[in-house]
Formats: C-alpha cells, structure tokens, sequence
C-alpha cells in the first residue's frame, strides 16, 4: 500500500471516531444529534445521485431501505446509551459487537469463511473480541444498576441494527455508490419518524442545525469508507475503519473527561486493543 492508499483508508476511522466526539461536545437530545446527521446524509445522497446517476430499481430502494432502517435503530440507540455509561465504555463494546455480528452473519449467511484456516482465524479473533468487551466493560466499583443494565441492552439491539445496516446491501447484492442516495432518504424518513415519538424531541431545533457538523464527520466516514473499499479492498478498508473505536474511547477519556478509575482506564485500553487486534483478524479472513 502507498502512503496515500494509507490515508484514505484512516478516512472512515478518524471520521467514525470524531462523529461521537463532536455529537458530544455540541450536546442537545438524542434526537437533535441524530436529526443532524440525517439532514447532512440525505443532503450528501442527493449530491451523489446527481453525480453517479443510479439505476433506483425495487430491489436497490428494498435493500437500501432494510440497511436504513437498521442504521437508525443502531444510531439511536448508541447514542442514548453514551448518557447511560459514557462513551468510552460504549464505543469499543459497540464495534466489539458489531464486528461479531458482521463476521457471524458473513461466515454463516454469505459463506464468506470457506477454508479451515479461515474459520480457525475468525474464531480466534471472535474470542479476542469477546474478551476485549468484557474488560471495557470492567468496573472497579461494582455498579449494575438500572443505567447500566438498561445501557447494555441499549447496546445489544443498537449492534443488531448496525450489522443488519451493514449486511443489507451484500444481501441485496447492491454496490456502495447505487446505495448512497436510497439509503440517505430512507435514513431521513425513518429517523423523522423514529425521533417523531420522543416528546419535546426539537427535531429542527437549533441542536439539530449544530449537529450537522456531526453529520458531515459521518459522511466523510461514510464515502471515505466506499472509496478505501474499491482502492483498498474490503478487507483492508472495512478492517481500518475500526480503529475509529481507539480514536471515540481516548476522545471519551481525554476529551469529555468521563470519569473513570485508573484501573479501569487500564481494562479499557486493553480491551479496545484486543477488539482492534480482533477486527484485524477478522479483516485477514476475507
């Protein structure tokens, strides 16, 4: 890989990581920050079908509908779950899931592990992850109240929409430009309806316009993802674009400065290691 094909592919890992970062920092409700990102994602869908001009066929807006669908239940629910156990335990227990999910339904689902060696590897890498999200989810002080318990949840449906956001377009058999555009408006309605339910939500509040700047950091992570892919590969994109977690857990130490133990900032850095060490493997299996 050249040094520019590098920093293509740590486009959509910085961008992923800076998103919950920035969401943070500019605050307002859940759905303000999630309204931003859907305005600034539809808007980019718009721009890209007038450049790419797609062929919208029923199984293209089915397939992009399905995986935005599942993207807004992931989003939504990952982010209410950062007020509930903070971001830095949240990030690395998402994409630690995540990754399980992706890889599971991948190997089961697509046959994408055929070989012995490649089977051998994902578990390995599975159990890696396992791991890891068990030691960021570490707690010196023994808390697993209704917050916590409640957040966790939050995390395990979050995960199950974000994998089916990624699974729907290979499912589907529909290519990462096509699905830009049917994806951002299904995105857009679903979240309008979805944060329509959360009373006094503000959905075009004065939140929602500042957390477009969160929206651009998504979209940057989420074209900067298509292009890595056909420069890089699936496997080397897909697989650095989760060192966005390593960029959101240090953001939720050193720049939110969520409270935590020192003890438990170790069990953190360690865990986001072996998920990061996990996702590799993973990668290496495709």
């Amino acid at each position: 890989m050249s040094l520019s094909d590098i920093l293509i592919a740590l486009v959509p890992a910085f961008g992923l990581g800076f998103q919950v970062i920035c969401m943070q920092l500019i605050g307002g409700k859940y759905t303000n920050k999630v309204m931003g990102m859907a305005i600034v994602t539809l808007l980019v869908g718009i721009v890209v079908y007038f450049i790419k001009r797609p062929v919208l066929t029923s199984g293209l807006w089915l397939g992009s509908a399905l995986s935005g669908i599942g993207f807004c239940i992931g989003i939504i629910l990952q982010v209410k779950s950062f007020s509930l156990v903070g971001v830095s335990r949240t990030m690395p227990i998402s994409v630690g899931e995540q990754l399980v999910g992706t890889a599971l339904v991948g190997a089961i689902c697509f046959h994408e592990w055929t070989a012995l060696n490649q089977w051998l590897l994902g578990i390995g890498a599975l159990v890696l992850i396992v791991a890891g999200i068990a030691m960021t989810a570490y707690q010196e002080h023994s808390d697993q109240g209704s917050n916590v318990k409640k957040g966790m949840l939050y995390l395990l449906i979050s995960s199950l929409g974000f994998v089916a956001y990624a699974s729907f377009p290979t499912a589907f058999h529909l290519s990462g430009w096509d699905v830009v555009f049917p994806q951002a408006v299904a995105i857009f309605i679903a979240m309008v309806v979805l944060c329509s339910f959360e009373k006094g939500g503000h959905l075009f509040g004065l939140k929602t316009w500042q957390n477009m700047a969160t929206g651009v950091c998504f979209a940057i992570a989420n074209l900067g993802i298509i292009f890595s892919n056909e420069i890089n590969g699936v496997a080397v994109g897909y697989t650095i674009s989760q060192l966005n977690v390593i960029i959101s857990t240090l953001g939720g130490l050193w720049i939110l400065h969520e409270s935590k133990t020192p003890k438990e900032v170790r069990f953190i850095i360690a865990g986001v290691l072996l998920v990061v060490a996990g996702g590799i493997m993973i990668g290496v299996t495709k």
